[in-house]
């Protein structure tokens, strides 16, 4: 796996609205995935929970995630980043799952009576595959 900064091309891919996996530790160490709407922030990545969900347990036990990209044009590229959670943010008048809404919707998040938290998550490593394979990783 690679340190960031992460290449132009990789960039270019998280700024789109892919699908995404985000991988939390449960108390034991065991990991739990689940598909999550994300955004691209100057070099981290927004994510956003309900404020009941376990995964915001998870984090607020063990801050280190994953997260898997799939290019929406060809899942075999996709970019994997393994991070931590650097920033747990009440997202008080929902303006940060707007935005993640707007993203990948074109409309404001429809429910809006539960709470949510935004989480920043900085990039310790990636490891990026098919068009965007990292040739610094090949042995």
């Amino acid at each position: 796996m690679s340190k960031p900064p992460l290449p132009e091309a990789a960039v270019e891919m998280l700024r789109k609205p892919n699908p995404a996996v985000m991988t939390t530790l449960r108390n034991g160490g065991q990991p739990v995935s689940a598909a999550t709407w994300y955004l691209w922030e100057d070099g981290r990545i927004l994510v956003n929970l309900d404020e009941s969900r376990r995964r915001l347990e998870h984090i607020r036990n063990d801050p280190r995630v994953s997260l898997t990209v799939l290019d929406e044009a060809g899942w075999y590229t996709h970019v994997s980043i393994v991070g931590h959670v650097a920033e747990l943010r009440a997202d008080e008048d929902l303006a940060d799952i707007d935005r993640l809404s707007r993203h990948y919707t074109g409309n404001d998040y429809p429910r809006r009576e539960r709470a949510r938290v935004s989480a920043l998550i900085e990039i310790d490593r990636w490891h990026g595959w098919g068009s965007l394979k990292d040739n610094s990783q090949v042995g």
